[in-house]
């Protein structure tokens, strides 16, 4: 994916598949659930994923040993933060925004299952400067 176009269409079908889980399941189940069920969409869309892909720290020039994940990342120029929570915290948003950075990803989706319609009110997107510099 190397234009806004593309990672804006990939981002609507992710989407999609996000809709087609929370359609068949509903809202209250735990995150680890939803996740699973989201993998089975994108396989069956042909979406590239890593899942519970491992985040590189490094500081000050030290690579370090952490458990630090996100949850999805597709194509590899999209985060995809899962929820389950009554609703989204600017630490859920902080979190995401850092997945982006530390992947140089430049689109990210946080979408939580625990609503009524994740169109609406169940998932948040956001863009970085990476994105800006794609045509």
């Amino acid at each position: 994916m190397n234009t806004q176009k593309q990672i804006n269409e990939l981002t609507y079908e992710v989407i999609g598949c996000a809709i087609e889980v929370h359609k068949h399941l509903g809202a209250g189940l735990l995150e680890s659930i939803y996740h699973q069920c989201l993998i089975e969409e994108l396989k069956s869309k042909n979406i590239n994923y890593q899942s519970e892909l491992k985040l590189p720290i490094i500081y000050k020039g030290k690579d370090l040993e952490t458990d630090f994940r996100c949850d999805l990342f597709i194509e590899n120029c999209l985060v995809v933060e899962l929820k389950s929570v009554s609703e989204i915290h600017p630490m859920h948003d902080a979190q995401l925004l850092t997945y982006m950075k530390l992947l140089k990803a430049p689109k990210g989706i946080i979408i939580n299952f625990n609503c009524k319609n994740i169109f609406k009110e169940g998932q948040k997107t956001y863009v970085n400067e990476y994105f800006k510099y794609l045509k």
